[in-house]
């Protein structure tokens, strides 16, 4: 893996994530929080989770101790959800932006929420974290479904062929 494989990664996770805000924008209220038996219970809470997940791995690589993941309830909305996700995002982009091919191989150690210590090759951390977001954005597509509302595909190949269609315009 090299820098440039992982902002194209971090490119992606990002229109991921937006397309998949953007499909949740339909739901009512009582939607967005209806507990569905999932995972994580609803689509907020999933929205959250990835969210979260975002944020502790981040927390991590800047080498602070993050206590735990944000509750769901920390999300009262989806207006806050997309507030919370564009911060996120940026600060992800920016992140991998500044990092070199020796800042990948490098080994990262942490404690786990738990307190379970852990160290891993920063490159691996970062392809796990999009391929997280990735798995819950299909757990959030299937919910979409049980609603009764329209999922937006998130696929790789769709973001890849997206961008060739735009530098080809």
């Amino acid at each position: 893996m090299n820098t440039e494989d992982v902002r194209l990664l971090y490119d992606f996770n990002a229109w991921a994530n937006n397309r998949t805000l953007d499909a949740c924008a339909g739901l009512a209220p009582e939607q967005l929080t209806r507990d569905l038996g999932s995972s994580f219970k609803s689509v907020r809470d999933t929205l959250a989770h990835i969210y979260g997940a975002e944020w502790i791995w981040l927390e991590r690589w800047h080498g602070r101790i993050p206590s735990g993941l944000p509750s769901a309830a920390d999300f009262p909305d989806l207006e806050t959800l997309r507030r919370r996700f564009a911060e996120i995002d940026r600060n992800l982009i920016d992140y991998v932006a500044s990092l070199t091919g020796d800042d990948l191989q490098r080994v990262v150690s942490y404690k786990t929420s738990t307190g379970s210590p852990q160290a891993q090759p920063l490159w691996q951390m970062l392809q796990h974290l999009a391929n997280h977001g990735t798995y819950h954005r299909g757990q959030i597509a299937a919910m979409l479904r049980q609603l009764g509302s329209k999922a937006s595909s998130t696929d790789l190949i769709g973001f890849y062929r997206e961008r060739a269609a735009q530098a080809n315009a």
